[in-house]
């Protein structure tokens, strides 16, 4: 029984691992960090940046996973949930900023006609891909 919850704590410790690194290289490659810097023209503390994401991270998973209360309550909710807003509105600009390259691709993959299509039939996949998830209660 050690052996199997030993294992499980290996694996999950791993997947972690796996997830965070590809979620921080997402970050890194976009240039996320360095873009707020210099649009807020406070490159000189880009470390300090990097180290308060990492921080928040960390802080967000152990209040996940130990249930550790929130200081201030709902006040402390508003303001993370603030925060929360600003860094993916951020990201999710960062990422529109890097999806300018999807003419360039049409235009050498020669495709003609038809890209709004495309794009229209993901978007609507993934709608109804998570409609059916969470009407089926597969959420949890």
């Amino acid at each position: 029984m050690f052996i199997k919850q030993l294992i499980l704590a290996a694996v999950g410790l791993a997947a972690g691992g796996i997830i965070s690194a590809g979620v921080f290289a997402f970050i890194t490659i976009i240039g996320l960090v360095p873009r707020l810097a210099a649009r807020t023209k406070t490159a000189k503390h880009v470390r300090l940046y990097e180290d308060i994401i990492v921080l928040g991270a960390t802080a967000g998973n152990l209040t996940f996973f130990y249930h550790f209360p929130i200081f201030g309550g709902a006040v402390m909710g508003v303001v993370f949930g603030l925060f929360s807003g600003i860094f993916v509105g951020c990201l999710i600009m960062s990422l529109a900023e890097t999806l300018d390259t999807v003419p360039t691709i049409s235009r050498r993959i020669k495709l003609a006609v038809g890209l709004q299509y495309i794009i229209l039939s993901i978007g609507l996949g993934k709608c109804v891909g998570s409609l059916l998830y969470f009407w089926y209660g597969m959420a949890g």
